[in-house]
């Protein structure tokens, strides 16, 4: 399940793609907009920025901007950022793998072949929706590149 965190990073920088690149907008107005507590979106802020998502400018007319185009960041790349792997069991994590302790055999498990279809399905959809394509129509039209 998809943890309120995660829905936080993603509205927020939803905002931040909109906001677009000209100029960098500061926390309180992304948390505003994206109707996220503050408090919670300065952790989460900073967990993005640590993988290039997003990157903040200090000063009198700092705040974030996205660290690249909104087209090449994926819902993916956010949740694995914000909650770690998508896979439903570590046996059929692309990211994080290890057997499962109970597990007799991989090759025959059952529940694995299901898992591992129900990650790739969610991998396959995730990795190719962007920020870009969640933009408004009126908006994606604009977004920077």
């Amino acid at each position: 399940m998809l943890s309120q965190k995660a829905r936080y990073a993603l509205h927020a920088l939803i905002v931040l793609a909109e906001h677009g690149d000209s100029e960098p907008i500061m926390i309180a107005d992304v948390a505003a907009r994206a109707r996220v507590p503050r408090k919670f979106l300065e952790q989460i802020l900073l967990d993005l920025k640590k993988r290039g998502i997003v990157r903040s400018l200090r000063g009198r007319s700092g705040g974030y901007l996205l660290g690249k185009a909104p087209k090449n960041i994926t819902f993916a790349e956010v949740i694995r950022t914000i909650d770690g792997p998508l896979a439903l069991a570590p046996c059929v994590s692309a990211t994080a793998y290890h057997k499962c302790d109970d597990c007799l055999d991989e090759e025959t498990c059952a529940i694995r072949k299901v898992l591992l279809a129900a990650r790739d399905a969610t991998a396959a959809i995730l990795e190719e929706r962007t920020l870009a394509g969640a933009l408004p129509s009126k908006r994606r039209a604009r977004a920077p590149a």
